[in-house]
């Protein structure tokens, strides 16, 4: 039970082994000190972290909703009420703008395209473990962030796959990218390799790549990346289950742009191409397991990237969601 915060029901959630996905925090209107500021909304969160903890974890994904969070800096505050450590973006490939302090935007590219199912960095060594989204503007139409819990994701693939799930589990993933020197914004993986790495210099570029456990090639104008093989199923020691944690269906089906083929993006870690017909069969689970809910300004939600990947859909400006990642 909790003094500020009260567990509601909306029309889009799911309910999986009796706890519901997401779960759905509101004010609570008989609490003596009512979270009607953004700094009263900061104190409850410090106050009511235990609480806010336990719920993240048993659910995967907690969308507060109804809290005076207004703006980008708002967001920042609730951010740092949860007291996470920041993770850089070093490794990611979405084209992203830092906004104030350890927020950015989530993803600059066009709003036709949209960004299938993925766990935030899961095809390099170094992931967060949360992440925050945040609604500054509400979609015109559309425009949802999917979530799904990836250990169900996991054994469906398993009950309809076993043979592939035991070769992923055997062989990991190799994922290659080819970066180009800037960001291009024309597309959902165009981050250049300065923005990627956070410097201009090739020598740290590559130190920090291999810190990542990733490879560098340079070409004439950009730089391919070649990162594992790691592993496409990990174990989530908290939660003792076997998790689907890649970022496979998103590379083979998504990975496209002008430097890109999203079929050579993933292969199996022994460079083996991987099946057209079970990708594409992931990826109806993905759809089928996934929870969509229609965005509202000042939503903040709190995702267990270990529980639970996420997506994007195509949407009609104006849109906004903010972003922040926590180790």
């Amino acid at each position: 039970m909790s003094e500020t915060f009260l567990e509601f029901q909306i029309p889009h959630q799911k309910l999986f082994n009796g706890i519901q996905f997401p779960l759905v925090l509101s004010p609570n209107p008989k609490s003596q000190t009512p979270p009607s500021s953004l700094s009263l909304f900061t104190q409850a969160i410090k106050t009511e972290k235990s609480f806010l903890d336990s719920v993240l974890h048993r659910s995967g994904a907690v969308l507060l909703r109804g809290f005076p969070v207004n703006t980008a800096s708002d967001f920042n505050d609730v951010v740092e009420a949860f007291g996470f450590e920041e993770l850089p973006y070093v490794g990611g490939a979405a084209p992203r703008n830092k906004v104030v302090g350890r927020v950015s935007t989530t993803n600059d590219s066009p709003p036709d395209q949209k960004i299938p199912f993925h766990h935030e960095m899961a095809q390099v060594t170094t992931f967060p473990s949360k992440l925050f989204f945040f609604c500054e503007v509400e979609p015109g139409s559309e425009g949802e962030t999917p979530i799904v819990l990836s250990h169900l994701v996991y054994e469906k693939v398993k009950e309809r796959h076993p043979e592939f799930v035991e070769r992923l589990e055997e062989h990991g993933l190799l994922y290659t990218r080819v970066i180009g020197e800037d960001d291009d914004p024309s597309s959902h993986i165009g981050r250049g390799w300065k923005s990627t790495f956070l410097t201009k210099d090739k020598s740290v570029a590559e130190e920090r790549a291999a810190n990542l456990g990733m490879k560098l090639e340079w070409l004439e104008d950009s730089v391919k990346t070649i990162m594992g093989p790691i592993p496409a199923i990990k174990f989530d020691k908290t939660r003792q289950r076997k998790i689907w944690f890649n970022s496979m269906v998103s590379a083979y089906t998504g990975w496209e742009d002008a430097r890109n083929d999203p079929v050579k993006a993933v292969t199996f870690g022994d460079g083996k191409p991987l099946p057209a017909d079970i990708i594409y069969d992931c990826e109806n689970i993905l759809e089928e397991e996934s929870v969509a809910f229609p965005w509202q300004k000042g939503d903040v939600l709190l995702l267990d990237n270990w529980a639970a990947l996420h997506a994007r859909r195509s949407f009609n400006p104006p849109r906004r969601i903010l972003a922040s990642l926590c180790k």
